[in-house]
This record gives C-alpha cells, structure tokens and sequence, in this order.
C-alpha cells in the first residue's frame, strides 16, 4: 500500500466475482444486480457465480475474463478468493480496482463487511472511496536459465521441502550481492502485504504495507541465528535451493494458488511487479485497526 491513490472515476460496469460454490452469497449477488441496475451501472457477473442465482440476468463471463470486462471488481468471499482475483487482475492488460466483501473466517485482506457493502460502492459510484495500492511481487523459476513458470503474486512465493525430503540448503542473493545461506525446511518471500499471512505464522516481523521491502523468512530454520530479515525492494531476490541428494526435493507455491516440484539446478526470482493492485479500503477503520481487530494486534 502506497498512499492512498485518487478515487477513480464512476465505474461504468461493476463485475462480480464469488468464493466458488458459497450459496450465502446468492442473495447478495441478486440484490446488487438490482441496486447497480437500478443506478444505471452495467453489471457482469463471473460465470460459476451466477450459477448461483439460478436467475436470468446480467451478462457473464470467466474469472479470466472479468478483469478486461469490468470498472471495478466486487469480490465475495475470503482472502482464498481475492488473491485469484488479483492474480487474475495482475496478468490482465487492465487494472480495475477491487472491492472485496469478507465471506471468510478471518478476511484480513476482505475487510469490508456486508453490512458496509452498499456505503462502500455508494462512495465508489459518488468518486470519494479511498483506494490503497498494495505492491505485487512478480516471480520467475529459472531452469538452465529459461523461464519455466512465470506468476505476480499478492502475498507470497514459498520454498519449501517435500514431506520426507531432508532438510534444504538455500542460497539467497539480491541482485549481484549474496545475503545468506539457510538451511530450513523452507523460505517464504513475502511483500507487505503479506507479512502478515504465512509469515507472520512462521515467526516473520509485521510490515506496514506503505514500506517498499521484501520480506524473507526461513521457517524450521536449522539454525537459531537464520532469522527473518527485511531487505529493500530495489533489485530482484535470487533463491536456489540444493537438492542434489537422493532424499532432497522442494516445491514451490505462488499466492497458495498454483504450485509445482522444483528440478534440481532451479531458481526463483522474486521482484517488485510492475504495476500494484487497487483496493478500495474501508471508511471506518484503518490499517491498525483492521490488525486490531482481525489478528488481535497489541491486545493484553
């Protein structure tokens, strides 16, 4: 996050997006087509969701679609479910914001309830809704130096060993400097954003989402100097991992989202994404607030 951006201009067409087969759902997607219709806003409805209202309706489409075909997303659901908006968003020649409803058990990332739903898209529709930039990191997996997968993420890329794999060596770089080697079961390379999801989990420090940093946080470290450490977001990270023994293999994992066995000789990239995701915050609380309220932050 970045200082707040200025609100963008009415959204011509609105497109709505749910976590995949959450029936809670149905009644709120029928009765925003009806307020959005009825405000002269063109909805478009992702085509699994409106499989849920059982009704004739707006036009539909594919998650991969919505981002070219909509001014602004509404995402119901969990932060599962907004992270594959925003991966969607990131591969998408267009950057609509998003505005994400918390249908989730924790919902860090979906603050907004569903009772601030309409203030939030009434301040959308009237140009005064705060929109927050959150930094995306985009990724690479080198093999014998070609690009063999290639994904921006919102949270977090992950290196971690296989169930009965041995302990990984790490060797870390940033830009033509070497930071570190460690020797863990895994490595998570997270942005600000998501310090506060794996990370934070694994023992990695909270980062206020307006620091432009990259966060590396070894988990199950060998060692107990391997500690997680905050390094500038001004060159790309290099992390390849040892796995020339017979015991040793590693995945890595993209958002939670994608995912796939590392081959001996790979490395991951890791550097600040071009282009940030838009937000649309909620009015009534701020950042420390929402880790007040969500992960008891500074309670005693």
């Amino acid at each position: 996050m970045t200082s707040p951006t200025p609100p963008p201009g009415p959204p011509a067409t609105v497109g709505i997006v749910a976590k995949t087969r959450l029936r809670e759902a149905a009644a709120v997607v029928a009765n925003l087509t009806d307020w959005l219709t009825a405000r002269d806003v063109g909805v478009v409805i992702e085509t699994d969701t409106a499989r849920l209202v059982e009704r004739q309706g707006p036009p539909t489409c594919s998650r991969d679609e919505l981002p070219s075909a909509a001014d602004l997303i509404l995402v119901l659901g969990g932060d599962g479910t907004l992270l594959g908006v925003a991966g969607r968003v990131a591969r998408s020649a267009a950057s609509p914001p998003i505005l994400a409803v918390n249908f989730g058990s924790l919902g860090f990332l979906t603050e907004i309830t569903l009772p601030e739903l309409y203030p939030s898209l009434e301040s959308v529709l009237a140009g005064t809704a705060r929109i927050d930039e959150r930094r995306m990191l985009h990724s690479r997996v080198l093999r014998n130096e070609a690009v063999v997968a290639d994904r921006i993420v919102l949270n977090d890329v992950v290196l971690g060993k296989a169930a009965l794999s041995n302990i990984i060596d790490f060797a870390i770089t940033l830009g033509e400097q070497f930071v570190m080697s460690s020797r863990a079961d895994g490595l998570i390379i997270a942005s600000p954003t998501g310090s506060t999801a794996y990370n934070l989990a694994a023992g990695g420090p909270i980062v206020h989402p307006m620091v432009d940093a990259v966060l590396l946080t070894p988990f199950a470290p060998h060692t107990l100097t391997n500690r997680p450490i905050v390094i500038p977001a001004t060159a790309p990270v290099r992390v390849t991992p040892a796995l020339g023994g017979a015991h040793q293999s590693a995945y890595v994992s993209f958002d939670g989202q994608y995912g796939f066995e590392l081959a001996p000789g790979d490395s991951v990239t890791v550097e600040r994404a071009a282009r940030p995701l838009r937000v649309v915050r909620a009015e009534s609380r701020s950042y420390f607030a929402v880790l007040r309220e969500k992960l008891k932050w500074g309670e005693r």
